[in-house]
């Protein structure tokens, strides 16, 4: 008989009608074919595998079988009969040392269904196992007697799962330090002689394959203390997040009738985010920022359009975010912020386009509903789940908390206070009730005129409001998910009189459209729109005559785990609500790298 090296990168399919070949979870990368389990009809264990020979017959290809045939407890175990198979093969041999090979295979293996489910402690436990199963008596005699059975976090067993050799040589090893510990106790329970001398033989076969297992932890508990020693710090992490972008205006006219010359610009958003946590529950974030793209605004001299990640363009360095969130309990969370928004204690209800301009929706309108820029500076939040369908947010935010001049502190500058209540029916469906009362905060979206403290504050008016919103969020299969919002805003200048401002989107994201990862979008909606208002604010020139609809259309592409390409167009049907100017249109296309 030749001599034969099997190669561990193929995958073992095993029938036994021995109970102790352990179906059982061993770690969060090992799992045992459950086929092990049970006897089946013929009473013969089988191992077979297809692999290059290695000896005589190189060039060929090879099948080779083993069977053991079955004995009464009081019999002696037959020696295994083994034949080999040659057939011709025109692949070429995989010359790839065998130590290498078993690397690359548990690498890729390692990543399946990896995470584990507490140890079962009765087969009802594993909800794909039926009692009309052939294995069913086999698997329930490990749970009683062995107690080394273990499944997936959504309670199953996953019994047609195949197995490598390299996963089944851990088992054995697990299964004899398991009879180790059982030995040492007599009993009815105790594991008979003839287990355990063919566990022992299966230990000898596999000495490779544990052999190598051991090298590897031995090789990570190295690997993980060169890492103790030269990280960054123990407590903190980084993380980093580029935007480059450019952006075009081909056509259409400004908020004052006046023709936008074509306009390209290129420009990036920079971020760097420190992330400590002291105690393992809690997150002191800091982030600093330094932005190089101007805002369309400039060019349009409308809000309506302006993109998520554009802003300044003198690239200065800030501190763009600083905040410290902890948990009271399970179910609470308080943010302590010197400098946030309200997402950063609140859920926006709008899952795949409000990615904060990196990812999803290219505009600051299709990010997130208007009514949430109103609460921005520095405060408290908090975030509440009575359970898993009901959710209560909580938040203020004061604009300019850190300064002690008239008109400056925590309560006497602009602020903006929320609450929301979120109901979730399901995981796959939200709904949100939200609403904002702010003092001198705008929407940050829409026209000029539905930003009113930008446009009357250098005038002397203070601007108070109080602002409604519903947000929903159905996700009808795992591809399409559709959403949108509709917001009122109660408006009082004081002193002058009250204006009435509404805004709505209809939103639909397509996630993992082409490929894995990869997310398209649409966004059809009206920006925050003056609808009403006091004779005396219309003699100021507050009034939006017409309805401008904003249009957006995107296709995310993720490049790799790190970097994605993202190209989009906006469309204004009639910039600042006036039919009068010209549609604009822009286009955009943004790269994001994180890392």
């Amino acid at each position: 008989m030749s001599q034969i090296l099997p190669n561990p990168l193929n995958k073992i399919k095993v029938t036994t009608n021995l109970f102790w070949l352990l179906p059982f979870y061993l770690s969060p990368t090992l799992i045992v074919h459950p086929v092990l389990a049970a006897t089946p009809p013929d009473g013969e264990v089988t191992f077979s595998a297809s692999s290059p020979l290695v000896g005589e017959g190189i060039g060929q290809r090879g099948d080779i079988s083993t069977k053991f045939g079955y004995s009464p407890p009081e019999e002696t175990l037959p020696e295994p009969e083994t034949s080999v198979t040659l057939m011709p093969s025109d692949k070429p041999i995989d010359e790839t040392p065998i130590l290498e090979q078993i690397d690359q295979q548990s690498l890729e293996e390692i990543d399946q269904d990896t995470d584990p489910m507490s140890q079962v402690t009765n087969i009802s436990q594993l909800r794909d196992v039926q009692p009309g199963d052939w294995a069913y008596e086999a698997l329930r005699s490990l749970v009683e007697r062995y107690g080394i059975i273990s499944g997936y976090p959504d309670g199953t067993f996953r019994g047609n799962r195949s197995l490598s050799r390299y996963e089944f040589a851990a088992a054995v090893k697990a299964t004899l330090d398991r009879i180790t510990q059982v030995l040492a106790v007599p009993g009815p329970n105790a594991i008979r002689k003839e287990d355990l001398a063919i566990l022992k033989r299966l230990e000898a076969e596999y000495t490779l394959e544990l052999a190598l297992l051991r090298g590897k932890v031995d090789a990570a508990t190295a690997r993980t203390a060169e890492l103790e020693l030269t990280a960054f710090s123990k407590t903190t992490k980084l993380a980093g997040e580029v935007i480059f972008g450019v952006a075009t205006i081909p056509t259409g006219e400004d908020a004052t009738g006046k023709d936008i010359d074509e306009a390209t610009i290129f420009g990036h958003r920079t971020r760097l985010n420190l992330k400590t946590s002291l105690t393992g529950r809690d997150l002191l974030l800091t982030r600093l920022q330094a932005e190089g793209l101007g805002s369309l605004s400039n060019r349009t001299l409308t809000p309506e359009g302006d993109l998520a990640f554009a802003g300044d363009t003198r690239s200065d360095v800030v501190i763009d975010e600083l905040l410290y969130q902890f948990p009271i309990n399970n179910n609470t969370q308080v943010v302590v912020a010197a400098n946030a928004d309200a997402a950063d204690f609140t859920n926006t209800v709008n899952p795949y386009l409000d990615g904060d301009g990196a990812r999803g929706a290219l505009s600051r309108f299709g990010t997130r509903p208007s009514i949430y820029y109103q609460v921005e500076g520095a405060g408290v939040g908090v975030r509440h789940n009575f359970s898993d369908k009901l959710e209560l947010s909580l938040g203020y935010l004061g604009g300019d908390a850190g300064n002690p001049a008239a008109g400056g502190g925590l309560f006497n500058s602009s602020y903006g206070a929320l609450a929301q209540v979120l109901f979730k029916p399901s995981d796959r469906a939200s709904i949100g009730l939200t609403y904002v009362h702010a003092y001198n905060n705008d929407l940050q979206t829409g026209s000029n005129d539905a930003n009113l403290a930008n446009l009357l504050n250098p005038l002397g008016f203070s601007v108070v409001t109080n602002s409604y919103g519903v947000e929903a969020s159905f996700q009808i299969s795992p591809q399409f998910v559709v959403g949108g919002w509709a917001g009122y805003t109660a408006a009082r200048v004081i002193e002058r009189g009250d204006a009435s401002i509404w805004n709505w989107a209809v939103t639909l994201a397509f996630p993992d459209l082409g490929k894995k990862g990869n997310l398209a979008g649409l966004i059809i909606g009206m920006e925050p729109k003056v609808t009403n208002q006091a004779a005396s604010l219309s003699q100021l020139g507050i009034t939006d005559p017409d309805t401008s609809l904003h249009l957006e259309a995107f296709y995310q592409y993720q490049l790799t785990d790190n970097i994605s390409l993202t190209p989009g167009i906006i469309w204004l049907t009639a910039p600042d609500h006036n039919a009068a100017n010209d549609d604009i249109f822009i286009g955009t296309v943004r790269t994001t790298f994180s890392f």
